[in-house]
């Protein structure tokens, strides 16, 4: 690597994800969201035609679909102008698709993940990484052994070159097809980069996969795409993390993510996204789940301008469960909007959504969820649990449930707490020696505890630290 291993230790976590880096790119479409932009995307990909008339009804798709701003409480999206965003651009790399040996990437991509931190977390407790800088991956690589037991964990656009009859099947057909909302039509249209995730019958992936995406230039949009594919009997943890350095101009997220579990099969998605404040982070996520098949989302979500997040799992066979917990932050300015959707369509299915939001400075904090259980989902449950912890009086946290119960034969729970840290708590730890930012940053670390003790201690150290730098308001 270009620079040594203690390099980490010695770079403390502002200045890890706030530095910025000269733009050098191979290739850079024009601003706007065009027929002709699209065509130029594919063919610079040398996609197969399939791919690109996917691109194109989903741009007409996009076309004809309204922005989301009507909803109750919606973040205010005013500012994005899709034609003021540029829709790709390809790092000046030799190899196209990624290498596999981190030396064998420019001198500034290298130091980018250095100070990141990838490199390192791979060697200690990773089985794969990949990671994107701006549009396309750039680095790819996954431990041998899971490759001779049939796992793949390549890039999407390798994917549609190599597993093309897969990616035909599942590719925004099922579980996110582009006439979801407008911005997965825009996804659809305009998609590169994400990673490809399949795991065969009977294999468990016992160490994380992670996959890291990097926006570093201005007015750019990043939309990378995730597909994972968990045969019966089989489990993998994804790790996904996602950072960008604040510039005058809005910069645009709005990555796909569809999700597979089969009959039996065990998936966690875990996901820490610290966008910095000039951007927009608008996904779509969504998991299939089969007969007692498991799947599990946390995720943290900070640092963007606005945020409108909402990962939703449709529990298609009997037994299957589904597994929520997420962490919103929100700052002066910002407009943190998450929460997350589930579909009980077979009886004996099972559901937990357990939310915790911390807003401070006037920012403001909402949880907008959905449980939905159909008729016939018999003997199924669902609980719902939103807990709000505010920082000062200017501040705001909503809490927006919906269900839909259609079965009589169930069992519903919700409960929602909102509470400011309170005096009496900051003033017992400060008499055990703590000031005051310190005590309340201990209080915030037991809030969102449930959370970073379903990560991986590295995940679980850097999430604290985030959360510590926004309340310091050190993160741009």
């Amino acid at each position: 690597m270009s620079s040594d291993q203690d390099h980490l230790k010695e770079t403390d976590t502002e200045k890890r994800f706030e530095f910025k880096k000269e733009e050098k790119s191979a290739f850079e479409a024009e601003k706007g969201l065009t027929e002709e932009t699209i065509r130029v995307i594919s063919e610079d990909k040398d996609e197969p035609e399939w791919m690109l008339e996917r691109r194109l009804r989903a741009l007409e798709q996009y076309k004809e679909m309204p922005m989301p701003d009507g909803w109750p409480g919606a973040p205010d999206l005013s500012e994005v102008d899709v034609d003021e965003i540029v829709p790709y651009i390809r790092p000046d790399i030799e190899t196209r698709g990624g290498v596999d040996d981190w030396n064998d990437l420019p001198e500034e991509i290298q130091d980018t993940f250095d100070k990141l931190g990838i490199p390192e977390a791979e060697k200690n407790a990773l089985s794969g990484v990949g990671a994107q800088y701006e549009s396309e991956i750039v680095y790819q690589n996954m431990q041998e052994r899971w490759e001779e037991k049939g796992v793949i964990f390549c890039d999407m656009d390798k994917a549609v070159q190599e597993h093309e009859d897969i990616l035909k099947e599942y590719f925004m057909t099922k579980a996110v097809p582009p006439s979801d909302n407008k911005f997965a039509a825009l996804h659809g249209a305009i998609w590169s980069g994400g990673s490809f995730v399949y795991v065969p019958e009977d294999t468990t992936v016992d160490m994380p996969v992670q996959a890291y995406f990097r926006m570093n230039s201005d007015g750019m949009g990043q939309f990378e795409h995730t597909l994972i594919i968990a045969e019966e009997n089989s489990e993998v943890h994804y790790i996904e993390g996602c950072s960008a350095p604040k510039y005058s101009e809005f910069n645009l997220h709005s990555g796909g993510v569809e999700v597979f579990v089969k009959e039996n099969a065990h998936v966690q998605y875990s996901t820490v996204q610290n966008w910095s404040k000039n951007t927009y982070n608008l996904n779509t996520k969504r998991a299939i789940c089969e007969a007692d098949g498991t799947m599990e989302w946390v995720s943290g979500s900070m640092g963007s301008k606005a945020t409108m997040l909402y990962p939703s799992t449709v529990l298609k066979g009997p037994g299957a469960t589904d597994n929520h917990i997420t962490i919103a932050f929100a700052g002066e300015g910002q407009d943190i909007d998450t929460g997350a959707k589930v579909y009980h369509n077979a009886p004996e299915t099972k559901s937990t959504i357990e939310s915790k939001s911390i807003s401070k400075d006037g920012g403001r904090t909402n949880y907008r969820g959905l449980v939905h259980i159909a008729d016939g989902a018999e003997d199924s449950s669902t609980s719902v649990e939103c807990d709000a912890l505010m920082f000062d009086n200017e501040s705001t946290s909503d809490t927006m449930p919906y269900m839909e119960i259609q079965e009589s034969k169930v069992d519903v729970a919700h409960e929602a707490t909102v509470g400011k840290i309170g005096d009496e708590d900051v003033f017992y730890l400060q008499s055990r020696g703590l000031d005051d930012d310190d005590a309340k940053q201990m209080i915030v670390a037991g809030f969102i505890e449930p959370i970073t003790e379903e990560l991986p201690i590295e995940y679980a150290v850097e999430l604290n630290r985030l959360i510590e730098l926004e309340m310091e308001g050190s993160l741009g």
